[in-house]
């Protein structure tokens, strides 16, 4: 009885009660909601968010947070199509040599939280103005205009097919997208990085206590840099997937996404304080925002330009409702140990 309680209470319970009411309101509101491809579709065209949403987590677990990682994006859009159109590089050692670009990105940032003390919140923020002007500076040098966009990625066979790069975001493995595909291994890979293995336990540690984590025999700053290095890598396979889907290298492509990333992660039960957070939440608070923003166009009218308003409604509401519960948690401590004395 008292697992069964357990379980009722957990966060990620109410976050699967809130995604079957999204079904059930948005279902009822348009049938052609519930339809399966379109779901998918959904799903796709927001999984640059899902996926950077999990390294994030790692990230903020240790008690940082990471917002460069959307213009790390547009930075790996842009390096692979120039590399590809411009230099003739073969277009999986230009995805290569992004993914390189992107871990320097992180390494870079990581360093300076880590290493030099400096607040993860002003180093991410300069990080996303430095990467981005990088992607237009790059940008810059391709004979392609910016605004127009790399593309013509090798994409069909004669059979109509989508094969080689185009493949990562246009193919399908079984029916099913081939960026889901990728997004459920890496679902099980964070989970397993997390919650199964040293690393993530030292990440945790490190999230409630960094010196009792540093006298335990870990070495904090080297950890911590690495889920920077991580976080900036899953916005180079983001960059990757997206570029594949719109067959455009931009350097702007993933302008925007900050806000839901970190929405995802703090839905998802990752505390800003570091030392809590499950990679099952973010998956579920992703489908959730996810959900939101194709079913109220669709069933509600509202416009695509306004979805932001209810994420943010949402990501302070999370935050005012934590801050809340923390204080009457505090409180309740209080009068226990009155009584005792």
């Amino acid at each position: 009885m008292k697992n069964l309680k357990k379980v009722f209470l957990r966060w990620e319970t109410f976050l699967v009660v809130f995604l079957i009411l999204e079904f059930v309101v948005f279902g009822a509101a348009n049938p052609k909601f519930l339809r399966p491809a379109s779901i998918m579709t959904s799903i796709v065209n927001y999984i640059s968010v899902c996926i950077i949403a999990l390294f994030v987590t790692l990230v903020m677990i240790t008690g940082g947070i990471d917002i460069q990682a959307a213009s790390i994006i547009g930075l790996t859009s842009i390096v692979e199509g120039y590399l590809w159109s411009d230099l003739g590089v073969n277009i999986w050692v230009a995805v290569v040599c992004a993914i390189i670009v992107a871990m320097a990105c992180g390494a870079l940032s990581g360093f300076f939280v880590a290493y030099c003390g400096v607040q993860p919140m002003v180093v991410t923020l300069g990080g996303s103005f430095l990467y981005s002007g990088l992607a237009l500076l790059v940008s810059g040098l391709s004979a392609t205009p910016a605004y127009q966009g790399i593309s013509g990625f090798p994409s069909k066979n004669d059979a109509g097919e989508f094969l080689e790069f185009r493949f990562l975001g246009k193919g399908s493995i079984a029916g099913i997208p081939t960026q889901i595909v990728v997004y459920i291994v890496l679902i099980f890979f964070c989970a397993w990085l997390l919650h199964r293995s040293k690393y993530g336990e030292k990440l945790f540690l490190i999230g409630v206590n960094p010196q009792a984590a540093e006298y335990s025999g870990v070495n904090t700053r080297a950890v911590i840099m690495s889920t920077y290095v991580l976080s900036a890598v899953s916005a180079a396979i983001a960059g990757t997937l997206l570029t594949s889907n719109v067959d455009s290298a931009k350097y702007n492509l993933g302008a925007g996404y900050t806000l839901a990333i970190i929405t995802a992660v703090v839905l998802g039960g990752t505390l800003n304080t570091g030392g809590k957070g499950s990679i099952l939440g973010t998956v579920l608070a992703s489908l959730i925002i996810c959900i939101l923003r194709y079913g109220l166009p669709l069933c509600f009218g509202v416009s695509t330009q306004n979805l932001d308003l209810p994420v943010g409604v949402i990501l302070v509401l999370v935050v005012l409702g934590r801050e809340i519960a923390g204080q009457h948690m505090i409180s309740a401590l209080f009068k226990r140990t009155r009584r005792k004395a």
